[in-house]
Parts: C-alpha cells; structure tokens; sequence
C-alpha cells in the first residue's frame, strides 16, 4: 500500500482487504475505499457497487488468461519474454 502512486482515486478489493490498517493507508493516500465490510464490522462501509462489480469482471480476465499454462507458471526468465505470452493470452482471450 505504501507503493500506491499519487494518482490513484479509488483502491477495490474484496473483504479480505477490510482491515483498519489498509482502510487508514488508502485514506491517506487520499483514494475512494471500495472494500465491502466484514460482517463483524460495527459500522457498515458506503461503496461504489458499479466500481466493485468491475472488480469481478478484472478477475474474471485473468482467470481467463491464466489458463494459458505459460502465463500461470511462467516459464520466461526474461520479462520481456513473459510480457509477449501475456499479450499473445489477452489476444487469444479477445478473439475468442
């Protein structure tokens, strides 16, 4: 969190993200929390559900693409290397 760059406006993760520690860093950073509450929360976080249910569709991109079987385990020592896989993925993800 500590990496996040000046120009982010809003964070989205899932409830395993909803901690007081990683809720005040965004906060600093002056960003939009998009992280759903635990149910042992005391007071309920007010989301953007149209941002979170984006979060899914990123999610589901990657699975997609995971299952090229060089982009799981990713063979490539060289990063160059491995960014061709991951394009050659998303493009093959695309023309499906």
């Amino acid at each position: 969190m500590e990496a996040l760059p000046p120009d982010v406006k809003a964070v989205v993760g899932d409830k395993g993200y909803d901690t007081n520690a990683v809720v005040e860093c965004i906060e600093e950073h002056e960003a939009e929390v998009v992280i759903p509450s635990k149910k042992n929360r005391t007071t309920e976080r007010v989301i953007d559900k149209n941002l979170y249910k984006d979060r899914n569709k990123v999610e589901r991109f990657f699975l997609k693409i995971k299952q090229n079987r060089a982009v799981a385990t990713r063979y490539d020592k060289k990063a160059a290397c491995y960014l061709a896989v991951v394009q050659l993925a998303c493009i093959m993800c695309w023309l499906k």
